[in-house]
């Protein structure tokens, strides 16, 4: 039995009944609804005396420390067999590490805590790390989000990362920790027993400085196939270092996010290299990277190798217009496992919009979802858009928000669903103005035909 609650006002009333279903959950998520210190009395008891609770879900309430320590005694019984704890935005501070250190320490069932989002400092996560090294601890997975650590933290997460075989996904991304923080952090990985999975470094203040060194984890670890370093400043020169370590045949590499990171169609020979014959990769962010058309093409002329195995591509706001969408259209033709493309807020217009619907009409292309939200697109596109929708069975989502379809074209995709051949089940239209007369067309339609959400 799970219990999922968010975004509720819950009165005492209220929270006394469920209290009472608490007792036999598996699973508890209250995000967002005001708890607070008096609560967590009450679900120490519940984690105390329900041996059969293995996650639980507190994120966006307002705990803080004496709430965490009231909550961490029912997490010491040994009765607790809790796995999974999220904290995120709780208003705890280096205060509240002192007790997760204890839990840390003394609970080998809980493999999955999640803090980030609260002020714990690199003075906490010192604490943290403290328990991190006790060998009762078995934690798998930690994030560490939005922490307020710093480069000195590394000094204290490296012999706990290094003691911790059973580590397999550490976050870390919106943190001041710098290029030296960074270097030394992969170095100590190199060197852990952890099987790490997932590393998360997203606007850690990384530049290419540090990219050697994340080479070179990337082909000294083949447990690594998650790895985001999206929001930092590695330009042309970083990604050709990390290109080195993912082309590397120790990597294993499947999901690679590397937005914002200011490259640009330089980089894409290598990243052409990489998507057309690194097997493993299944995912690639490059969006909000000045591409352009000309390192769109040489993407496209790597999805068209029969080597790609890549199912999700994202090149958002990359600076791409109608130029590059017959090259779009061909990759599509000839790539059978592409399930997933956002290609939005690029300038493609109506033109570029039919040459990649060519593409999504051919009997190769299984397309499931496509984003071309704030592509220049008009009502001209829509009568291609709903034979899309009617024809091409694996695209069950599509994305055209922030494009003036104005009523024409909303109509037309509207009997597009109406059609008993639709195969589109999410139809997303944010931000789109349509008349009066239109919504009430809308309402009608997705009451005749729940199966469809239209998205507004």
């Amino acid at each position: 039995m799970d219990l999922d609650i968010q975004c509720e006002e819950i009165s005492p009333s209220r929270w006394a009944e469920l209290l009472s279903t608490m007792k036999s959950c598996k699973t508890i998520r209250l995000d967002d609804c005001n708890l607070s210190r008096s609560n967590c009395e009450d679900l120490c008891s519940v984690i105390s005396t329900n041996p059969s609770l293995t996650e639980l879900k507190l994120n966006n309430n307002e705990l803080g420390d004496a709430g965490i320590e009231c909550l961490c005694k029912g997490l010491l019984m040994p009765s607790c067999s809790l796995q999974t704890l999220w904290l995120q935005n709780c208003n705890l501070t280096s205060a509240s590490c002192e007790t997760l250190c204890s839990v840390l320490s003394a609970q080998p069932s809980l493999t999955d805590l999640h803090v980030g989002g609260n002020k714990l400092g690199t003075a906490g996560l010192k604490v943290l790390c403290q328990g991190m090294m006790n060998p009762n601890c078995k934690l798998q997975k930690l994030q560490l989000e939005y922490c307020e650590l710093t480069a000195d933290t590394v000094e204290a997460l490296n012999p706990a990362l290094q003691s911790k075989p059973t580590l397999k996904e550490l976050q870390l991304s919106n943190n001041t920790l710098g290029d030296t923080a960074v270097k030394q952090l992969c170095r100590g990985l190199v060197e852990a027993s952890c099987n790490l999975e997932l590393l998360h470094l997203e606007n850690c203040g990384i530049t290419s400085d540090s990219c050697r060194e994340i080479s070179a984890l990337l082909s000294n670890k083949s447990s690594l196939v998650d790895l985001s370093v999206g929001d930092n400043k590695i330009g042309d020169s970083g990604m050709a270092l990390l290109c080195q370590g993912l082309m590397h045949p120790n990597c294993k590499i499947q999901k690679l996010w590397l937005w914002d990171c200011d490259l640009t169609s330089a980089s894409c020979k290598d990243l052409s290299r990489l998507i057309s014959t690194k097997e493993t990769l299944k995912e690639i962010s490059l969006q909000d990277n000045n591409l352009r058309d000309s390192g769109m093409e040489m993407l496209c002329e790597a999805l068209k190798d029969p080597r790609c195995k890549l199912q999700e591509l994202w090149v958002r706001e990359c600076g791409l217009t109608t130029a590059c969408c017959k090259a779009i259209s061909s990759a599509l033709s000839m790539n059978k496992h592409l399930k997933i493309l956002y290609v939005g807020e690029n300038k493609l217009g109506d033109a570029g919009a039919e040459l990649i619907c060519e593409g999504l009409l051919h009997p190769n292309c299984n397309l499931q979802f496509l984003c071309l939200g704030n592509c220049d697109l008009t009502a001209a596109s829509c009568a291609t858009f709903a034979t899309i929708m009617t024809t091409k069975q694996s695209l069950t989502e599509l994305d055209l928000s922030y494009n003036p379809l104005n009523d024409e074209g909303v109509r037309k995709l509207c009997e597009a669903v109406r059609n008993p051949s639709c195969y589109v089940q999410h139809l997303i239209l944010y931000d789109i103005y349509w008349s009066y007369e239109v919504h009430e067309e809308m309402r009608a339609l997705e009451e005749s035909k729940p199966e469809v959400k239209i998205i507004s």
